[in-house]
This record gives C-alpha cells, sequence and structure tokens, in this order.
C-alpha cells in the first residue's frame, strides 16, 4: 500500500467545505484504481488529506486529481498543500 498525505496549511475551512461536499470529493479519488481509503481531518488550524492506494501510481494521481478539483471547485484556495507520500509500512 502507498499513502498520500496532503496538508493544506492555515484553512481549516477547507475541511469543512470539503466534507459538505463529499460525494463529489468520493468520486475525485474513490474512481482512482488501487483506491483503498481517504481520511479528512480537521487539524486545528490545518486541514489534512489521506489517500491510501495499493501503488504509489494511485496516490500520485490522487494529487492530481485533488489539485484539479480544487482549483475548478474552490478558486480561492490559498497556496498549494505540503505533500508527503510513501509506503504504508504498518496497517491497522
Amino acid at each position: 500500500m502507498y499513502a498520500s498525505v496532503r496538508r493544506y496549511e492555515g484553512n481549516a475551512e477547507l475541511a469543512g467545505e470539503l466534507s459538505s461536499r463529499a460525494d463529489e470529493v468520493r468520486s475525485v479519488v474513490g474512481d482512482i484504481p488501487g483506491f483503498r481509503a481517504y481520511y479528512l481531518l480537521d487539524a486545528g488550524g490545518d486541514t489534512v488529506s489521506i489517500s491510501v492506494f495499493d501503488d504509489e501510481s494511485g496516490a500520485h494521481q490522487s494529487n492530481e486529481a485533488a489539485a484539479a478539483w480544487l482549483k475548478e471547485n474552490v478558486p480561492n484556495l490559498p497556496g498549494a498543500p505540503a505533500i508527503s507520500a510513501g509506503e504504508v509500512l504498518l496497517s491497522f
């Protein structure tokens, strides 16, 4: 498994926007081959999303798809997220 973590620093409002549009968000990442899970966190002043896929390709595609969707649907989003990605070494 491979995961991608996107942190939108200083943008707590984005978590509410995304959670209110859950079906749209699900279609953006859920249709990517190898999709396993998506998590959205309200991390205090930040919004964090975690996408889990079978492989690196799916995680990379999710980053591109999320960026394109946000550009179109949340045009006033300040700045790009900090992205961390890697192989999942432990999962319960």
